[in-house]
């Protein structure tokens, strides 16, 4: 995968000094550099490319780049702090072809070397933070697997609850009573008997009429109250006898 320069940090006044060569193993000191007599003035950027963090010193007007840092670890020889002031650091600058140089870097804003100073930390901390993923994802790949098929021969018991029968299986529900036409009736009360200690009454079958046979689809309609003998005859007895006179007109009969 191609690595891609991003920008981590801007700063448009920076001062850059001649370190003297150290005597000893102490820290560098500032004061040792003729704060008053910078030896070049311009623009400092820092980039980052994969792992690798470069702090470029570039013209302020042209971009052109005066010195470049290339910084593998912070802190480290690449990037250190004097020990007199938070405002200057030394860097070591390369040309590309192997050659190394140590110069002095420092801001007039005390603000812009706490920004430089966090630009580099963040950086790699993010670094760190990425090849800590790294070797737990190597970690888990040659770590053993596990096997979640089944073996040859093996199988699986599901235990679901609250599963209705069937239709027509075998159950303890009871089977309701059918009534007359297969007509489906509510089961009696408990004890079989009424409220009153009477056994309920049966149900009494619709009356027939004359020529009107009962089927089953009769009976599972509503049955109308039944009007009085005298007067369910009476009335079919007009009937007759009217349509008795129409035929005798028409045809001659004589009615018997």
């Amino acid at each position: 995968e191609e690595e891609y320069e991003s920008v981590l940090c801007v700063k448009p006044a920076v001062l850059v000094y001649r370190v003297p060569p150290r005597a000893s193993n102490r820290g560098y000191r500032a004061a040792e550099w003729q704060l008053d007599q910078p030896a070049w003035s311009g623009r400092l950027r820092i980039t980052a490319k994969g792992s690798t963090a470069f702090i470029k010193l570039e013209d302020k007007s042209s971009g052109e780049l005066f010195a470049q840092a290339p910084v593998e670890q912070f802190p480290g020889i690449a990037v250190e702090g004097v020990t007199d002031s938070s405002r200057y650091f030394v860097i070591r600058i390369e040309d590309g072809n192997g050659r190394r140089a140590f110069i002095g870097v420092g801001f007039v804003d005390r603000g812009d070397a706490f920004d430089f100073n966090v630009a580099l930390q963040d950086h790699f901390k993010w670094v760190r933070q990425q090849s800590e993923l790294a070797r737990q994802a190597q970690d888990l790949e040659q770590g053993p697997k596990l096997d979640l098929g089944f073996k040859e021969g093996q199988t699986i018991k599901l235990s679901i609850a609250n599963v209705k029968k069937k239709e027509g299986g075998t159950g303890s529900t009871r089977p309701r009573p059918a009534g007359p036409g297969g007509l489906s009736l509510l089961p009696p009360p408990p004890g079989g008997k009424s409220s009153s200690g009477e056994r309920p009454a049966a149900l009494s079958t619709p009356a027939q009429l004359p020529g009107t046979p009962i089927t089953d689809s009769l009976l599972s309609w509503p049955q109308p109250t039944a009007a009085p003998a005298a007067d369910v005859w009476g009335d079919f007895a007009k009937a007759s006898e009217s349509a008795s006179n129409q035929a005798q007109g028409n045809t001659g009969w004589v009615q018997f």
